[in-house]
């Protein structure tokens, strides 16, 4: 049975199926769908903490579904500027499980992890998969993808 590794960046998928679709991703269609006839060996979800009960909510279900919620605090600067990014984290993680999976399944669009499937693939021999929004994923990180699942009806609510 192959085994995977799950990384999900959840604000550039909540922002980017809110932008196209004014929809919600469906964790759970997301979860049938990556998993059947795999193995879980890790799914990390990760997230802002802005200590708001809807919030709380949607961390329980995705805990529910099979994630590890990981959290950052939102950090809102003196200039009006925000903070709340997890690529750091995404890469140490991935580099960390690539040579525990067959395939890492990465759910974001954001184009800076495209040297992070380069470089996993070419250390370790793992399979990657990147679902995102077809229009507002980065070129590159599809092209690094060995197999690119666009963000559709059938995985939004």
């Amino acid at each position: 049975m192959q085994k995977v590794a799950i990384f999900a960046d959840v604000q550039n998928i909540y922002y980017t199926c809110r932008h196209r679709y004014q929809k919600h991703f469906n964790y759970s269609a997301f979860w049938q769908q990556a998993t059947a006839g795999r193995q879980v060996v890790a799914a990390y979800a990760y997230a802002i903490e802005r200590g708001d009960t809807r919030q709380r909510g949607f961390q329980q279900i995705l805990k529910d579904i099979g994630f590890q919620v990981k959290l950052k605090p939102y950090i809102q600067r003196s200039d009006g500027s925000a903070k709340g990014d997890w690529d750091v984290g995404i890469t140490l993680d991935v580099l960390e499980m690539a040579e525990q999976v067959d395939t890492v399944i990465l759910l974001s669009g954001d184009g800076d992890f495209q040297l992070l499937l380069e470089r996993a693939r070419e250390r370790y021999q793992v399979n990657s998969e990147v679902y995102g929004v077809a229009a507002l994923t980065a070129q590159a990180l599809i092209q690094a993808a060995d197999r690119y699942v666009p963000i559709e009806e059938g995985l939004l609510i």
